[in-house]
C-alpha cells in the first residue's frame, strides 16, 4: 500500500518540555489511524506540526512520498490535508453554504460568487453520503450536522488527509454511529483519516491501525483487530481502564438546591430553557444529559446568575437567590466546574497560585480588612489543590498555559471542591482529558457527594451520567422530557430521548 503520510525522527520542544521526542510514524493511504496517549503525550503537537501549526525543531515529513516543508495551515491544505478541530471553527451568523467557501478567491462574502461553488458542494456531499442543507445558518444545525459542516468543508478544499481531533466528545450515541458510516464511506473513497480520541471502545471499533504515545515517544503502533482496551490502557498509562464509581443511595433529606418552574427570558426569538423543576438532595448527584443546544448549558449558567431568567424559584439551601448577584452565590456556597476550562476556568497568563482565588477573590478567605489580596493564603491552598488532585506542574508559580489539558482540568475541579462548597455545578467535568485524570475526578466527585456535597452534573459523555447520578434527568429542545434511574438507563436509551426519537 501507498504511504499518506511518513514522519521521521519528529522532535519538537518547549522551555521545560520535550513534547515530541523523535517521532517515527507511518500511515498507509486509505485507511483510518487512530493516536491515543493521555493528555500530554505529545499528540496534539505532532498533529499541529503535520497541519503547520508548528514547526518542529528537526525531523522530516512526507506526504504521498514527497518531502514537505509546512510554514502554516495554508500549506498543509494546498498539499491535501484538512484538520476537523474538537472545537468547530464555525461562526453562528453565517449559512452553511458561507461557512464552507469563506477564504476562497481572496474574497468578502458579499462579494464572492456563491452559485458557482454550491453544485460542487451537492457533488461533494453526494459522493459521500453526507447531505447538508446549504441553506441553513449555522446556529440552525445539532452538534453532528455541524460536524459534517466541518469535514464536507476540509474535503471541498481538496483534503486527502483528514485529521478528526475528539470527533466524538459531544456526540450521541446514534450521531457517533452516523459519524462512523460517514468515515467509512470516506476511507472507500481512498481518504485518510487520523482519528485522535480517549475514547477506546470508539478507537477499537472504527480504526484499521492505532498508534500509542506516551511521554512525548512513539510507544508502538498496533493492528486494531488484535488488541484489546486493557493492552491499550497499558500501553498508555501502566493501568486498566477506569470505570465510574457507582455506590448505594446514601442522600439526605435535606436540599442542596430545589428549582421551581425555571423559565428563560426570551432570546433571539426563543427561549433557552422552560418550566424546569427538580430538587438536588444533600449527598446526591442529579444528572441532565441532552444534545448540546438543548439548554442544559444556560439551565446551569441561570442558577450561577449568569443567564437571565423570566420566571421561577432557585432556592440554594432554604434562601432563594433569584436576586443575589454571581458573586453573592458562590459566596453562598455555589462551587461551578465550567464545560470550558481555558475560558471559563482559568486565567491563562498568569500563576496557578492566582488562579485558585477566582471565584472567591471578594471572600474573606482571601481578601485581607484592607482589600489586599491574601497570597500567603493562596499559595497555601494552591498547593492543597496540587497534591490532593494530582496536578502535575513544577509548582504554584507556573502558568496555568503550561500545564496539559488534563493538568488544567484537575485544577479547576479540585479549586471548586477544595471550596467546600453546598453545591456543585459540574458541566462535562471530564471532557477531552485522558483515562488516567479521568478516574481520579471521578473518585474526587465520588468522594465529595460522600462528604455530603449536591452535584448537578451535565455531560456528554453517557456513560459518566449513568455510572455517577443517582437520577438523570434528559432535556430536549429546553425541557425535561424524562427522569430515568441509572440502573435502567443505557446511552441508546438515553440517545433515543435526547434526539427526540422517544418523547
Amino acid at each position: 500500500m501507498t504511504l499518506a503520510i511518513d514522519l521521521s525522527n519528529i522532535s519538537k520542544s518547549f522551555p521545560g518540555v520535550k513534547a515530541n521526542d523523535e517521532i517515527n510514524l507511518k500511515i498507509q493511504e486509505g485507511t483510518i489511524h487512530a493516536i491515543v496517549g493521555e493528555n500530554g503525550a505529545g499528540k496534539s503537537t505532532l498533529m499541529k506540526i503535520l497541519y503547520g501549526m508548528l514547526k518542529q525543531d528537526f525531523g522530516s515529513i512526507k506526504i504521498f512520498d514527497s518531502e514537505v516543508n509546512f510554514s502554516s495551515p495554508k500549506d498543509a491544505i494546498s498539499e491535501g490535508i484538512g484538520m476537523v478541530h474538537q472545537h468547530f471553527m464555525l461562526a453562528d451568523n453565517l449559512s452553511v453554504l458561507e461557512s464552507i467557501i469563506l477564504g476562497m478567491d481572496k474574497a468578502s462574502l458579499k462579494i464572492l460568487n456563491k452559485s458557482k461553488y454550491k453544485d460542487e458542494i451537492n457533488e461533494i456531499t453526494e459522493k459521500y453520503s453526507m447531505p447538508l442543507n446549504t441553506q441553513s445558518m449555522i446556529d440552525e444545525l445539532g452538534v453532528g450536522e455541524k460536524q459534517r459542516v466541518e469535514i464536507i468543508k476540509v474535503l471541498f478544499r481538496g483534503a486527502k488527509i483528514l485529521i478528526l481531533d475528539e470527533p466524538t466528545a459531544v456526540l450521541v450515541p446514534q450521531e457517533v454511529s452516523e459519524l462512523f458510516n460517514n468515515l467509512k464511506n470516506l476511507k472507500d473513497s481512498g481518504v485518510t483519516i487520523i482519528f485522535i480520541s480517549h475514547k477506546l471502545d470508539e478507537v477499537l471499533e472504527i480504526a484499521d491501525e492505532i498508534s500509542v504515545m506516551r511521554g512525548g515517544k512513539h510507544i508502538d503502533t498496533v493492528d486494531a483487530s488484535t488488541v484489546s482496551k486493557t493492552d491499550l490502557a497499558e500501553m498508555m498509562i501502566g493501568q486498566n481502564l477506569p470505570t465510574p464509581p457507582k455506590r448505594e443511595k446514601n442522600s439526605k433529606q435535606d436540599k442542596s438546591l430545589t428549582i421551581k418552574n425555571l423559565t428563560a427570558e426570551i432570546d433571539k426569538g426563543r427561549r433557552a430553557f422552560e418550566n424546569i423543576n427538580f430538587s438536588i438532595n444533600q449527598g446526591e448527584v442529579v444528572g441532565i444529559a441532552g444534545v448540546e443546544g438543548n439548554g442544559q448549558r444556560e439551565l446551569a449558567e441561570s442558577i450561577l446568575g449568569v443567564y437571565p431568567i423570566e420566571s421561577g424559584e432557585i432556592i440554594l439551601g432554604e434562601k432563594t437567590i433569584n436576586d443575589l448577584s454571581t458573586r453573592d452565590r458562590r459566596e453562598s456556597g455555589l462551587s461551578f466546574i465550567p464545560e470550558d476550562r481555558q475560558s471559563q476556568g482559568l486565567l491563562m497568563d498568569v500563576s496557578l497560585s492566582e488562579n485558585v482565588i477566582l471565584g472567591k477573590q471578594s471572600s474573606n478567605k482571601y481578601k485581607s480588612r484592607y482589600s489586599n489580596i491574601k497570597f500567603n493564603e493562596a499559595s497555601k491552598n494552591s498547593n492543597t489543590v496540587i497534591e490532593n488532585f494530582d496536578v502535575r506542574t513544577p509548582g504554584n508559580n507556573t502558568l496555568a498555559l503550561a500545564l496539559s489539558g488534563g493538568n488544567q482540568q484537575k485544577f479547576v475541579v479540585g479549586r471548586e471542591i477544595e471550596n467546600k462548597p453546598s453545591l456543585l455545578i459540574a458541566s462535562q467535568p471530564t471532557r477531552g482529558i485522558d483515562i488516567g485524570a479521568q478516574s481520579l475526578i471521578w473518585n474526587k466527585l465520588r468522594d465529595a457527594r460522600d462528604d455530603g456535597l449536591g452535584v448537578l452534573l451535565i455531560s456528554a459523555d453517557l456513560d459518566e451520567l449513568i455510572g455517577l447520578s443517582d437520577r438523570i434527568y434528559v432535556i430536549y429542545e429546553g425541557s425535561f422530557v424524562k427522569e430515568l434511574d441509572p440502573e435502567n438507563a443505557t446511552p441508546e436509551i438515553l440517545g433515543s430521548y435526547m434526539t427526540g426519537l422517544k418523547t
